[in-house]
């Protein structure tokens, strides 16, 4: 067997028309290596950004106009202004040119400071006679930090299932849960995995990161039971039968120990809603409906087109005819019209969607809590579905986000996510990213970003290379920024970034100068720069969500039992003797557990509560959590009831069921939503939280109780 031939070196010229587009022609793993680019990932990388490199020939030439091109240009195509300040890109134009501006609003100026925020048109002409048009994105200088501490439940939505959700947790549980998190236990808010619109088809992927649509919900999220027009069902007697079937599902998950299937639950709840789609609406629900889909316009329709056409064609749009691939196309408006009456049943389910989430959200305030719901913006879209086939002029063909080898991941990594273009966003005024953030900031109190490094470059692979023959694509971070800024502004809304694993230089203070919180993880919080012990609480920074765990790694109580590196070690997932694994794991736990009894958070068993020695340990790790000056503490909800078991495990797929297990105790026994407002366990963690807070808190926001924020 031959060895691979090592990948081509890119030359000279290719690296220079590279790196002017944006395309990385190596990185730096760690400060001390350098690894550079293959040709092929950078001329694959800049075909699909519309530019030749196949040959040098052609790459000299695509050099030399680029060159031309960036001399020429009086302005890039979108600019930024910070609080009203003028641009810095019309620090670079000749003297004596003229600026127009056309304001959101309406308005006509001659001058780019002290705009109103909004996306503005500025136009500019140079003395010579040249002119260029640019969008111009006004945003305030920073988003305003809470003023006060706050503390909240982390949870999968579809694992918490009530008495009343059909075999998975719905906007209902969701509901419940918020107003008696905020109203019983004084929580800030309530965190859950992203909602986005999935991939039909059975068996779907059960990942809430590899949606459809980022921009419209998942009906099978719905209470059908809430929607107004259930209760005047012609046929009661099929009614009665999909309840009767949907008790017996959620049973099964309940009593049985099944797993959770979204599939059936879909099912179940498809033919209810075509049942409710057959009772006509009210005039003033029919005059709410009509205001959505004028809202909504061509994004909603275009969304709804799709899934009419994937019942007909499947839901692979590379596979349909070829005139429905382009959804501008003749063909397409015309299967449009045939499929009125399908277009119209999904805008009512993404309306009726909406609707459940906005009043989740509105629940959520009125039981006190300062920030409410935090919903969770996915990193990208599966290939094939909705966005990527509406959206498809601005994601680049033939390419797909991951990451490159790690230290975790020798192979790097291929998420299978088509990334968006940047200059295609660049020349629309980022429209596709405005038009996403603003639909989830209707029903969001704030919103976290998966993987918010990609808000500066994303790693893009190539398709049919491997991870490693990728390269990092940079986006322009600060227009990015200033969307995002802007539009959760507009909303009263937070943003949370998810900047955990390898972070770039100068991210993290780019995010912080703009009022974007991080995300830090007791375990990976150590001084890396130093001796790599846990970092002590008043070292850790202030604007963050600071949490114990995440959906993606093991439960509190699962590290520190070891009962993590078991689990991996039945799953055939380690590459270590399985001694040398636990041997790491327990010596990175004791470093904790040391560092909790030095600072008298571990109270002897249980603390005075009746807890077990790790139901303590467990409540001193949150207890840490208080000490630090993050502004807000995240409680992953599982580990209030001692639940063992990962909601994903990274590197499975069949051989663990990631994304379909219902929240559990210590034991394994189901924990119903009642069973979780019941809870002792829970409730003495809660007590932790809100008798500790007190004392907790050494930066700005801390003090007082974080329950009060």
């Amino acid at each position: 067997m031959t060895a691979p031939r090592p990948a081509e070196a890119p030359g000279e010229d290719l690296c220079r028309l590279a790196e002017s587009y944006g395309v990385a022609p190596s990185y730096s793993p760690s400060p001390e290596r350098t690894v550079t680019a293959s040709a092929a990932a950078l001329t694959r990388t800049l075909a699909a950004l519309g530019v030749d490199a196949s040959t040098p020939e052609a790459t000299r030439a695509a050099l030399a106009a680029r060159r031309a091109d960036v001399r020429e240009r009086l302005l890039p195509p979108t600019v930024v202004c910070w609080g009203g300040a003028a641009p810095d890109a019309l620090a670079g134009l000749p003297g004596g040119t003229r600026l127009r501006i056309e304001t959101e609003q309406g308005e006509t100026r001659d001058a780019a400071e002290h705009l109103p925020p909004g996306v503005h048109r500025l136009t500019a002409t140079a003395p010579d006679g040249r002119t260029a048009a640019a969008h111009l994105i006004a945003a305030p200088p920073r988003l305003p930090t809470p003023g006060a501490r706050s503390y909240g439940l982390l949870v999968q939505l579809y694992s918490l299932l009530s008495q009343r959700s059909w075999g998975m947790g719905d906007l209902g549980d969701l509901d419940e849960l918020t107003a008696w998190a905020g109203r019983s236990l004084g929580a800030g808010f309530v965190q859950v995995n992203p909602l986005h619109a999935a991939v039909p088809g059975a068996p779907t992927d059960p990942s809430p990161y590899r949606p459809s649509s980022r921009r419209f919900p998942d009906p099978v999220h719905l209470r059908i039971e809430a929607i107004p027009e259930y209760a005047y069902v012609g046929d009661r007697e099929r009614a009665r039968a999909l309840a009767e079937r949907a008790d017996r599902l959620r049973e099964s998950v309940l009593e049985k120990g099944a797993l959770i299937d979204r599939d059936a639950v879909w099912e179940l709840k498809r033919e209810a809603l075509e049942l409710v789609a057959q009772v006509p609406l009210g005039p003033g629900r029919r005059a709410a409906y009509c205001d959505y889909l004028a809202q909504q316009g061509e994004a909603l329709e275009d969304h709804a087109t799709w899934c009419a056409l994937a019942e007909v064609h499947g839901p692979e749009w590379h596979t349909w005819p070829d005139g429905l691939r382009d959804p501008r196309s003749a063909e397409t408006a015309r299967a449009r019209r045939e499929l009125m009456d399908r277009v119209d049943f999904h805008s009512r389910l993404a309306w009726l969607t909406d609707a459940q989430l906005t009043a989740a959200q509105r629940a959520a305030r009125e039981a006190g809590m300062p920030v409410g719901i935090v919903h969770d913006l996915a990193v990208g879209v599966h290939p094939g579905g909705a966005d990527a086939w509406a959206q498809q002029r601005y994601f680049a063909a033939g390419m797909s986000v991951g990451a490159p080898p790690d230290a975790f991941n020798a192979r790097g990594q291929d998420w299978g996510l088509p990334p968006w273009r940047p200059d295609r966003l660049a020349e629309s005024g980022y429209a596709p990213f405005r038009g996403l953030l603003r639909g989830l900031f209707r029903y969001a109190g704030a919103l976290r970003i998966d993987h918010v490094m990609g808000l500066f470059r994303l790693w893009w692979v190539p398709v049919g290379l491997p991870p490693t023959e990728g390269t990092y694509v940079r986006y322009d971070a600060e227009a990015m920024l200033a969307v995002l800024v802007l539009e959760a502004s507009r909303a009263g809304a937070m943003v949370i970034g998810e900047d955990l694993g390898t972070v770039e230089p100068g991210v993290r203070e780019a995010l912080r100068r703009r009022g974007v919180f991080g995300t830090s993880v007791l375990w990976f919080e150590r001084d890396w720069e130093g001796d790599g012990r846990p970092l002590p609480p008043d070292r850790w920074r202030a604007d963050c969500l600071a949490t114990a765990t995440t959906h993606d790694l093991p439960p509190t109580a699962a590290r520190l039992t070891g009962e993590h590196v078991d689990l991996r070690d039945r799953l055939g997932l380690l590459t270590r003797p399985v001694d040398v694994e636990r041997g790491e794991a327990a010596a990175d736990t004791g470093e904790w557990l040391a560092l909790l009894a030095r600072l008298g958070l571990l109270r002897g068993t249980g603390g005075g509560l009746g807890a077990g020695e790790e139901e303590a340990e467990v409540q001193a790790v949150h207890r840490f959590l208080l000490r630090t000056p993050a502004r807000m503490i995240g409680v992953w909800l599982p580990d209030g009831v001692g639940d063992r078991r990962p909601q994903n495990l990274p590197g499975t797929w069949d051989e663990y069921p990631n994304w379909r297990l219902p929240i559990a105790d210590a034991a394994g026994r189901v924990v119903t939503l009642e069973g979780l407002a019941a809870s002792v366990r829970l409730r003495g963690l809660v007590e932790v939280l809100r008798g500790d807070g007190a004392q907790g808190g050494t930066g700005a926001g801390g003090g007082g109780d974080p329950g009060s924020a």
